[in-house]
Formats: structure tokens, C-alpha cells, sequence
């Protein structure tokens, strides 16, 4: 029977240290569940028929890719700026086995069914861009296969069934989540793990510009498939500077969390597109294709001019990146800070600092780079409300703590650090307003985008 020696395998000893690394300790159990669950489907025919799966028995193999939540550096990676990130515990669970042909069959729950075929009717690769597969998972698929393929890998099939807990929607990167998944799927199936978690993650954000229709930096993608918590510096876009990071928030005393407000994203694809676009229009009258590239004291003295020509928006979002761009550093300065404090003072000490710009990169989010709701949607605006409330919250109580815009804005979800002991009343508030199950406690994972050995 399909997968009965991996099951069996999910009971012993060791696969629960590999869940708890994975999901913590309080998680380990529920993720042991998902994968069985995952294994059961594929003995069931009527549910999943096995000739999905041929001749998979003693080629069954699992992987995982994490969602990511942006720690600081909101909105510059795109102008080759600096981020902080980090790859968190709700993630993409995944068997996968081999095919002999050129299908890929994806199935994850919940989904319709996902089907490409990388050879035409006419029996040569098919991985050219399709405008009907725009917007769609299949032009994912397409494209990261593509990019292995342009690498030298000689990409055949495959069958996933996969199960995300990274809901969409929920700023938590669950398409770069879905490209690394498949990158690194390629990556050991055909191409005997040559490409490093990097270029991974430069062939899904490639998939996603030309094949999907989306611009977007690398940033979700690298911190999907790194794990841990990364300082990224894409000055030199062809080979961003990764560095790994330590985080244990709990030991200073604090929860990081997300609140989703249920926000709609549909139709926000322009209000993305003109953020890096008017940062690069600023850029652009000072002959630079970035603003990593021009100087903040250029841009004030040149400052009548550019709103002439830009308008008052394109010069506030150039103020912010540049602000924001100097803040991700120190930020990852003081996460080194409190990775290697010896005592709780120390801790204390560099958590304040950390929290401090956290709140700033929060308030220019929201003052400079106008993304906490659309000039398209003003009735919607759950972000900012979401936002308020936290400020209150911390305020009233008298609570050191901070939120921030998280991900790309306009929708979706605020990020916060709560005083654990009053992370209940938090919940108990976001959820009164956003409804049962808006809040998520997050935990930083070391795992990004892998295959798991039990």
C-alpha cells in the first residue's frame, strides 16, 4: 500500500523532534496529523486515484516551504534596498513522487486541481509564458520550470498532494511560498540540488514577474526558502547579501503575532505596481534606475521639483525608502543585539531598541508610504483600524509593545509584539472586531523550503 512504511515512520521517536522543529513544541503533534492525513489520501482510490501516484511506494518523498512574515523594510526591496524577514511555522506540506512523462499534477486541500503539461501537442517543451494562464498557479508551475530548465535540468513530472496552512490573503507570502515549494521540489528531483535557496527563490520571483503577471521584489521568496530570520541586502540584484539570524522573541518576553482583517486584495494589483513605480520615477530624475542609487539630501534639495513633475505621493515614498531602507539595518543590528545578549537586562535593552523601529517603520508605512488602504477604497480600510486598536491597546495598558503595516499593505494583515502575558486580551479584541480566528501567533522557524528525511 502506497506510503504505509512512511506512515509507520511518522510514530517513531525522531520524526517528533523533526515536528517540533518544524512547527514547536505545542504545534509538533497537529503537523504530525497533516502529513499522515496527507498519506492516508493517497490509499484511498476513490479520493485520490494511485495512478496519480505511479510507482511511488518506495519513492514517496516529502517536502515543506515555509510562509514568511517581513520583520522591517517594508516596500524596498524593489528599489534594491535592505529587508529584514523571516520564515515562520504555518507553511506548505507536501508529498511529492516522480512521473515518467511531462505532467505535473498539483493538488493541495481545499483547491481545484492543477494540471500542466510542459510538452505541446506537438511534442516539443511548452514553457513559453501563456497570456490565459496569467494570475494562475499554473503559470507558477510553468515558469519555475522554465527557469530550471534554462539552468540545464532536465524537468519531468511530478505529483504533489499538498496541504498549506498559509492562508491567502493573509500577507504571509503563500504564493512565494507555493514557487519555492515547487523550486525546491525540481531543485532535488531533476536538477541533484545544484541551485542554492537563493537562485530558488530568484526563479519563482522570475515565474511570478514574467509568467503569473505580478511585479514583486525577492524578498518573499528568500525569506520563504532560507528559514530563520534573514537580513537581505539586494544592492547587487543579481546576488542579494543573505544573512541568518537568531531569534528567540519568547526569551525577551514577547509575542510576535498577525491580525488579518479581511481585507479583500482583488483589484489591488495597481496600488502595488505604483509604489515601486513612482520610487523608480524619482529615481528617474536624477538619471538612476533605483533610489538605492541616488542620496536622500539629492532628493529634498531637488524636492519642488520632483513634486511638480510627480506629485506629492512619488517624493513622500522616496522619504520613506530611504528611511526605512537605514532602519532594516539597524534593525537587524539589534536582533543580533539580542541574540547574543548574556542577561535579561541586555535583553530588555535590545528588544526596547528593536521595538522602537518596529513603531517607526509602522508609522512611515502609514504617513509616507500610504499602504495601509486604498486611495481606490476608502470605506475599506480595516488595516489602519486594525492599527488604532493596537495603539490603544498598548497605550491604555500602559504595555511597551509595537505594530506595523504588514507585507504589501492596502489589505490583509497588521503585524504586532504583545507582552506575552497580555497576548489573551489582545486576542479577545482583534477578534471581537475581525471575527473568530483573525489573530495567529507566529513562530520563526529555521526551516524555510526543504525536503524532510523521517
Amino acid at each position: 500500500m502506497i506510503g504505509k512504511e512512511l506512515l509507520q515512520k511518522l510514530d517513531e521517536p525522531g520524526a517528533r523532534g523533526l515536528f517540533e522543529k518544524l512547527y514547536g513544541p505545542e504545534g509538533a503533534e497537529a503537523g504530525k496529523k497533516r502529513y499522515a492525513a496527507l498519506i492516508k489520501e493517497l490509499q484511498n482510490e476513490k479520493d485520490f486515484p494511485q495512478s496519480s501516484f505511479p510507482e511511488a511506494d518506495g519513492d514517496l518523498r516529502i517536502f515543506t516551504a515555509a510562509g514568511r512574515t517581513e520583520l522591517g523594510g517594508n516596500h524596498t526591496d524593489h528599489n534594491r534596498g535592505r529587508v529584514v524577514a523571516a520564515s515562520i511555522q504555518l507553511d506548505q506540506a507536501a508529498l511529492v513522487a516522480p512521473r515518467t512523462d511531462s505532467r505535473i499534477f498539483f493538488r493541495s486541500t481545499g483547491y481545484p486541481d492543477v494540471i500542466v503539461d510542459l510538452t505541446g501537442a506537438d511534442g516539443k517543451p511548452d514553457l513559453e509564458p501563456k497570456e490565459n494562464e496569467k494570475g494562475a498557479t499554473e503559470a507558477l508551475i510553468r515558469g519555475i520550470a522554465a527557469g530550471f530548465t534554462a539552468r540545464g535540468a532536465a524537468v519531468k513530472g511530478f505529483t504533489v498532494n499538498a496541504d498549506s496552512t498559509v492562508l491567502p490573503g493573509s500577507g504571509l507570502s503563500s504564493s512565494a511560498a507555493v514557487e519555492v515549494l515547487f523550486g525546491r521540489i525540481i531543485n532535488n528531483l531533476y536538477h541533484q540540488g545544484k541551485c542554492s535557496s537563493l537562485e530558488i527563490a530568484q526563479i519563482g520571483q522570475k515565474a511570478e514577474n514574467l509568467y503569473f503577471g505580478k511585479p514583486c521584489g525577492l524578498m518573499d521568496q528568500t525569506a520563504c526558502a532560507y528559514g530563520g530570520a534573514v537580513a537581505i541586502d539586494f544592492s547587487n540584484q543579481a546576488k542579494p547579501q543573505v544573512k541568518q539570524v537568531d531569534v528567540d522573541l519568547s526569551a525577551a518576553a514577547y509575542a510576535l503575532c498577525v491580525v488579518n482583517t479581511g481585507g479583500s486584495h482583488a483589484n489591488l494589483t495597481p496600488d502595488y505596481a505604483a509604489i515601486p513605480g513612482e520610487m523608480k520615477a524619482v529615481a528617474a530624475c536624477f538619471g538612476k534606475e533605483v533610489l538605492r542609487e541616488c542620496e536622500r539630501e539629492a532628493v529634498e534639495k531637488q524636492a519642488p521639483e520632483i513634486r511638480k513633475k510627480l506629485g506629492d505621493r512619488a517624493l513622500l515614498r522616496a522619504l520613506h525608502f530611504f528611511d526605512e531602507n537605514q532602519r532594516a539595518a539597524d534593525m537587524h543590528a539589534a536582533l543580533e543585539r539580542l541574540h547574543s545578549a548574556l542577561d535579561q537586562p541586555s535583553k530588555q535593552a535590545a528588544m526596547t531598541a528593536y521595538l522602537k523601529l518596529v513603531n517607526e517603520s509602522g508609522d512611515s508605512s502609514w504617513e509616507l508610504l500610504q499602504n495601509v488602504y486604498s486611495a481606490h477604497n476608502i470605506k475599506e480600510q480595516g488595516i489602519s483600524v486594525a492599527l488604532a486598536l493596537t495603539r490603544n491597546f498598548l497605550r491604555t495598558r500602559d504595555l511597551s509593545g509595537a505594530y506595523r503595516v504588514h507585507g504589501g499593505g492596502f489589505a490583509g494583515t497588521i503585524q504586532a509584539y504583545i507582552p506575552i502575558p497580555a497576548l489573551e486580551d489582545y486576542r479577545l479584541v482583534m477578534d471581537g472586531v475581525f471575527g473568530p480566528g483573525s489573530f495567529t501567533v507566529l513562530r520563526i522557524r529555521p526551516v524555510g523550503a526543504e525536503e524532510l528525511t523521517i
